[in-house]
């Protein structure tokens, strides 16, 4: 995934003015320049998507991420632990890898979608992110973008799961699973679930290096990183 140019690309565009009155609102803010306010954010944001989102994009950045695998459906269960139980093991292993596939696919189409969303940020959201938890930059990104990446992932989830076959073999398993005697048909929405975990995992990693950033200072690994969120401590 290209590294983004992520989080007050639209400062440009808004008058200093009005960041200006957002920093001197912050702690000890007023001995801080409003461009350097503004490079720290963004800077943070960048880390987060560039170095943690990116890993998802890679061969098993999901399946083998315990923070964020995904794992069958609870509809699922049912169907893993019985084709497991006649000694379907490696189908079932086979179905699993493959739902994590489709996701590491996905979240390749992410970076514009966030693009899109950082231009959008006011100076209020500015000073409620730099002041607020630990996952409040990654809680706007969240609500700004959570409806288009699903828009983006679901088809490409539905053609990842086409082209690796994984639409077949999921067939084959429920197929099989419903021949036993006595259990309960399933048909569940694959591709919708696979979306939402892997708009879950997406998240779950930006989260993770704001966290780190936040609250530990040698995660703060450049000088702006250091002077901006000293003023959140």
């Amino acid at each position: 995934m290209k590294k983004l140019v992520i989080f007050f690309s639209c400062f440009a565009v808004v008058s200093c003015a009005e960041l200006q009155q957002v920093v001197n609102n912050l702690p000890q803010g007023g001995e801080m320049n409003p461009t350097t306010i503004a490079s720290g954010l963004r800077q943070a944001l960048d880390f987060g998507i560039d170095k943690q989102v990116t890993k998802l994009t890679q061969k098993d950045g999901f399946y083998k991420n315990n923070l964020v695998k995904i794992l069958l459906p609870q509809e699922l269960t049912k169907v893993d632990r019985a084709l497991r139980d006649i000694g379907l093991s490696s189908l079932a292993d086979e179905g699993l890898l493959l739902l994590n596939r489709a996701a590491e696919d996905a979240v390749k189409t992410a970076t514009p979608i966030f693009v899109n969303a950082v231009k959008e940020i006011t100076f209020t959201d500015a000073k409620n992110i730099l002041l607020g938890p630990n996952n409040a930059a990654t809680n706007y990104l969240e609500g700004r973008t959570n409806n288009a990446l699903y828009t983006e992932f679901n088809p490409v989830i539905k053609n990842s799961f086409q082209k690796v076959g994984a639409d077949r073999i999921w067939e084959n398993m429920i197929t099989k699973y419903n021949t036993i005697p006595f259990v309960t048909q399933v048909n569940p929405d694959l591709t919708d679930y696979v979306t939402n975990q892997a708009l879950k995992g997406v998240y779950t990693m930006i989260a993770v290096e704001e966290n780190k950033i936040r609250s530990s200072v040698a995660s703060r690994t450049t000088n702006l990183l250091r002077q901006v969120f000293a003023l959140q401590d």
